[in-house]
């Protein structure tokens, strides 16, 4: 009995120091710790409705020539963008949540929280674009033609995208200089800043000083530029004399502030320190709605609701069903 149970304690010994030799770079996301089936089917019908609406809306701007706008140029933009945001962290999410297996290999992590950073920055960026445009679109619609030209946005488009690159490149090169040792435990679904300067066990006093400047820069200043275009845009609209006209507007603009401020919020406050983050269940609230709320509801928000753009999609539909009915 002795020599039996030396023999499979030798074994299970053998097993635990391959298991850690094999995954002593790996991460352990704690997203989920069990298998929740209601869980991976919300996660997948959120990306396929995401993937839809989004390239529904990039496929019709592109196809209707009614649609060759500036305003619709940072749509279909906003479309590209939040599809990107949503591949980043969703098929992980599922993956994590059907299979139970929660590794994630050194460098895909750091592939993850490179783009998720990229994706989130640009479109701090990308929103206070667009609120300027509408800004100028309703503030000052004599000029708008002439201060909104297409090189102009497409160099405004480019800007926003080359400093969420540049933003995400230091984030990342500054957490790959960080030590982790012992269990690299990630309190997040997926990789990202917070969670795994609290996984470090190095001096993170510079990474943590960087991202509060961040937060000022890419966050706080943009949202009071969004904030500010809509308040000039809120006092423009108090003067139409058409109170069906103000209520229609009303409604469009008060749509966006409740997007762009949960998106806002929920991402200054993921970003205020890892403190915030003590709370395991609250970081992982504020990291999916930060990053599944806007790319699920943008398209409906901008887009769907928006009568040129619904009727370009049923002009897109009676073509297709023509184009159907000949072939039978």
């Amino acid at each position: 009995m002795d020599l039996e149970q030396n023999n499979s304690d030798a074994v299970e010994d053998f097993l635990m120091g391959s298991e850690n030799n094999t995954s002593s770079d790996d991460f352990i996301l704690l997203g989920f710790s069990e298998r929740p089936i209601i869980c991976s089917f919300l996660i997948t019908m959120t990306y396929i409705m995401v993937l839809i609406a989004n390239l529904s809306v990039f496929s019709i701007i592109q196809i209707d020539s009614h649609l060759q706008t500036p305003m619709y140029f940072f749509l279909c933009c906003l479309s590209i963008l939040d599809v990107c945001y949503s591949t980043v962290t969703l098929p992980a999410m599922l993956v994590n949540a059907v299979t139970g297996n929660r590794k994630i290999t050194f460098s895909w992590c750091f592939i993850q929280l490179y783009f998720f950073i990229c994706a989130g920055g640009t479109e701090c960026l990308l929103l206070a674009a667009m609120a300027y445009d509408r800004y100028i679109a309703i503030c000052n619609p004599l000029h708008y033609i002439l201060l909104m030209n297409k090189r102009f946005c497409s160099y405004v488009v480019a800007g926003c995208f080359l400093m969420g690159f540049i933003n995400s490149m230091f984030h990342t090169f500054m957490t790959l200089n960080l030590t982790f040792c012992g269990p690299r435990h990630i309190n997040n679904f997926l990789c990202d800043v917070l969670p795994m300067l609290e996984a470090a066990c190095s001096d993170i006093y510079s990474s943590q000083t960087f991202i509060q400047v961040d937060t000022v820069v890419l966050g706080v200043t943009t949202f009071l530029v969004v904030m500010i275009s809509y308040a000039h845009i809120i006092s423009t609209i108090l003067k139409i004399h058409s109170s069906e006209g103000r209520q229609k507007v009303f409604s469009t603009c008060s749509s966006h502030l409740i997007v762009i401020t949960v998106f806002y919020i929920t991402g200054i406050f993921s970003y205020n320190g890892p403190k915030s983050r003590e709370s395991f269940t609250v970081g992982r609230v504020s990291s999916i709605i930060n990053s599944v709320l806007p790319p699920l509801v943008n398209p409906v928000i901008y887009c769907l609701r928006n009568k040129e753009v619904k009727t370009a999609l049923k002009k897109q539909l009676l073509v297709f069903e023509n184009r159907k009915a000949r072939k039978t």
